[in-house]
């Protein structure tokens, strides 16, 4: 897994780690472990996104991150992409304050906290109505689930970016049972090795076809 950063984009995410684990002193964060894990489970986990992103010079698209927790992956993402438009929505306080802190420190334009959760068949947060043409989160451990409750926020034409781990298929599979009449349509899986651990990551994509 090959990613290659500028050294404004690597500088953002160092200071970006160095506030993680500040913060994390105080509130939780993450889980504590070494650094070298933090890395790799955090924030070279979220880069993996990179690879399915609209690159730098195209029209850019807005990013939805439902969940985010600690800023991952779409804080991550956008402390390498500062021109990538981001949403973040995480219903808990106090990572929010975490969360407008890194945006603050980093200089970031072009990127919005909501505090509030995305409800099923809803296409608004904390008051705010939503349309958002590509979406991920980390938060979900299920794709049926997740795919449930994005259909409201994501228009037509829009993708889905599911973060699985090996277990990806079997989760794929289930969706298809459950939800044979999904407005989504698998559109690729791609396949990638973290690099310390030798984790297997897929990134599950899904484009929204309509009803």
């Amino acid at each position: 897994m090959a990613i290659t950063l500028d050294s404004q984009a690597r500088e953002r995410l160092v200071t970006y780690c160095g506030e993680l684990l500040r913060w994390s002193a105080k509130i939780n964060l993450v889980a504590k472990a070494e650094l070298r894990e933090i890395w790799e489970t955090h924030f070279l986990d979220s880069l993996t996104l990179l690879r399915v992103l609209p690159p730098p010079d195209s029209k850019q698209q807005t990013l939805l991150d439902i969940g985010t927790g600690a800023g991952f992956p779409g804080l991550a993402l956008k402390a390498a992409r500062p021109e990538l438009p981001v949403i973040l929505v995480e219903p808990r306080q106090k990572r929010v304050s975490f969360l407008r802190h890194v945006i603050r420190t980093l200089g970031l334009k072009d990127i919005e906290v909501l505090c509030g959760r995305l409800e099923k068949n809803s296409s608004e947060v904390a008051g705010q109505a939503l349309s958002v043409p590509f979406v991920t989160s980390r938060a979900f451990t299920d794709i049926s689930e997740f795919l449930l409750h994005t259909a409201a926020v994501n228009p037509t034409g829009g993708r889905v970016i599911c973060m699985k781990g090996p277990r990806a298929e079997e989760e794929i599979n289930t969706w298809r049972t459950a939800q044979p009449n999904s407005p989504y349509r698998l559109q690729e899986i791609v396949e990638l090795t973290l690099p310390f651990s030798g984790k297997v990551r897929n990134l599950v994509i899904f484009t929204k076809e309509g009803k």
